[in-house]
């Protein structure tokens, strides 16, 4: 099919209208960040809890799994986040009460505290519900300042499982991080292209854009709709194609800064982010792709950390449609991202520019590149990618049509193209320093580059 980049349907872009206008704030007297509602509040609506207990009477693989590591009393290296899920699924207070006891004594993540908190609250006690008041409360003020998008999540989290517990720091918390962190400062540099968010930090967006869903009906996506849009394939495509055999299960190791060996946790949180993803929004047609992808037995997690993940979020009955028909091409103009793929097989031809990195992936080895080392074409099916050096001049003769993308150019310049036959043209730069051009089928015709002469 056509190498192109695919739109969702209309349909899902009507997200719900909101209390943002365009400049992605929320005005005060819009929105009510008080939470009368009872607990649990974090990821865990009706929905999903009814779901896991389901799971759990079903007995199916991934509760199975997860049953084998928490009966077998392996170390979870989450364990709250673990012991605590297991409650909500299963009822038994005696490992919910194994959750509460680790969050009132050696339990320090933030997010985990509030977790238990939130999903433990009938095993609390008045006096260990203010003591775990307290130390939630030390640890959200003391995030006050991180602007990071996991330390936000965390404080997010904690201030939501605090809410109607005492004071109105947690709601003024909230309203800090929706209104100034996120609408007046993250919603527009990601409308203008001037910040993306990491492959890494994908995981956090999603667990923040369900707490926020869930308790206040805001979603986030409206703030920069275009982004959002795109997102799945880009998460998919971010990803290196040769998959890593692990003694417990197969892992897709999402983009690295550096070439060495793969953090597998870093790939069990682009895994937990994409699931969580798919659970948010499973109607649009690039989570339905994203579903797909997801839903190969061989990538099923079963180590100690990926599990509860699994668990929680991977919904095996949700269709999807097979990532074979997705694209292989992303190209986002806005902020000069482009991945590439010669195809969708594990030994496929990969590239990538973005997030100031520059990357080939082939023989099963990370390549970091420099544009001034690049010094022929590199061509990945139907697409290829020209070096800036190698434009001056350069031959577009394929018996299929060709789609070349010109890189290392000036960000945002005016170029003008002239093609054999044809009237001279300008065209602009993206962000990145990226010009795309298309090509028909044996146009058999030279190509030139230059920057547009001054006038």
């Amino acid at each position: 099919m056509p190498v192109r980049l695919l739109l969702v349907s209309a349909a899902a872009l009507l997200f719900t209208s909101l209390s943002y206008g365009q400049q992605g704030s929320a005005s005060s007297t819009e929105t009510d960040y008080k939470i009368d509602r009872p607990h649990p509040r974090l990821l865990m609506p009706q929905r999903r809890a009814r779901l896991l207990q389901r799971e759990r009477e079903r007995k199916s693989m991934r509760w199975e799994q997860f049953n084998l590591l928490i009966q077998g009393r392996v170390q979870m290296p989450e364990p709250g986040f673990a012991l605590a899920l297991y409650y909500v699924a299963s009822g038994d207070e005696r490992i919910g009460q194994k959750a509460v006891d680790w969050a009132l004594g050696p339990g320090a993540d933030q997010r985990q505290l509030a977790l238990v908190f939130d999903w433990c609250q009938p095993l609390l006690d008045e006096s260990g519900a203010a003591r775990l008041r307290a130390k939630l409360g030390k640890a959200m003020q003391g995030a006050a300042g991180k602007t990071a998008l996991a330390g936000v999540r965390d404080r997010l989290f904690a201030a939501i499982a605090l809410a109607g517990h005492g004071d109105g720091a947690p709601e003024s918390a909230i309203r800090e991080i929706v209104e100034d962190w996120w609408g007046r400062q993250r919603a527009p540099a990601l409308r203008e292209g001037t910040m993306v968010i990491p492959q890494s930090d994908h995981w956090a967006l999603s667990e923040i854009f369900h707490a926020l869903r869930d308790n206040f009906e805001i979603d986030l996506r409206e703030t920069a709709p275009k982004y959002f849009l795109t997102l799945p394939a880009y998460h998919i495509l971010a990803h290196y194609p040769a998959p890593y055999p692990a003694a417990e299960n197969e892992y897709r190791i999402p983009l690295m800064k550096e070439h060495g060996e793969p953090d597998l946790r870093d790939a069990v949180r682009s895994r937990a982010a994409a699931l969580g993803m798919v659970a948010y929004d499973n109607n649009a047609e690039q989570m339905q792709f994203l579903q797909g992808w997801l839903m190969l037995d061989k990538f099923l997690m079963r180590s100690p950390y990926g599990t509860p993940y699994e668990f929680m979020w991977a919904n095996p009955y949700q269709p999807g449609l097979s990532y074979h028909y997705l694209p292989q091409v992303f190209h986002d103009p806005v902020n000069g991202r482009l991945l590439l793929r010669s195809s969708w097989e594990d030994d496929a031809l990969w590239f990538c520019q973005s997030e100031h990195s520059l990357q080939v992936f082939r023989d099963g080895q990370v390549v970091n590149l420099e544009r001034e080392a690049m010094n022929r074409p590199l061509v990945l099916g139907g697409t290829i990618v020209l070096p800036a050096a190698l434009a001056d001049k350069f031959l577009a003769s394929e018996e299929e049509p060709v789609r070349f993308f010109v890189i290392g150019l000036k960000p945002g310049a005016k170029y003008e193209i002239e093609v054999d036959d044809e009237e001279m043209r300008e065209l602009d730069t993206d962000r990145g320093g990226v010009l795309e051009l298309n090509f028909p089928a044996r146009r058999n015709a030279h190509a030139r580059i230059r920057p547009r002469l001054a006038r």
